[in-house]
């Protein structure tokens, strides 16, 4: 049943994407940048899972274990961190933009929440900044609002 089941679910998004793939490989640039950014590696996923599905190995007859869901302190504790983090970002993109909150969020979640190394912080910020700069600034020409605080200044 499990087999059936991923089968049709790999098929049907292979369908859809491959559909949204060749729909889209007709727009000018701009527009089909993302729909093929998402479809191609979604329908190579999903045929993946497919082919997964058909050849590999069968499940092993063992019994499921039981899941027991325990909420304690430290998970609510853990999802408050995860929400205000969220939230953290939604306000630096709110007040700051996009620009300066995407690298300022980066650095304060590896060294603050991550604990990672400056060099890891440093590399890993820039690699994000630099993606986010050529595929939205640079290719794109997406403009993004201000951030309220940024016009505050400006003005």
């Amino acid at each position: 049943m499990h087999r059936k089941a991923s089968l049709s679910l790999a098929v049907l998004i292979m369908l859809v994407s491959g559909y949204g793939i060749i729909a889209a490989s007709a727009w000018p640039w701009k527009a089909k940048l993302f729909p093929l950014a998402i479809g191609i590696p979604l329908f190579c996923l999903a045929a993946a899972e497919a082919l997964w599905t058909l050849f590999g190995p069968e499940a092993t007859g063992a019994e499921p274990r039981e899941f027991q869901l325990a909420i304690g302190k430290e998970t609510l504790r853990r999802t408050a961190v995860a929400i205000g983090w969220m939230l953290g970002f939604f306000a630096a993109i709110v007040l700051l933009g996009f620009p300066i909150a995407v690298p300022l969020f980066m650095v304060l979640y590896l060294k603050l929440q991550g604990r990672e190394r400056w060099l890891l912080t440093i590399v890993m910020t820039l690699a994000v900044w630099g993606v986010f700069y050529v595929l939205f600034d640079y290719l794109l020409h997406l403009p993004f609002p201000t951030g309220w605080l940024v016009a505050w200044f400006a003005s």
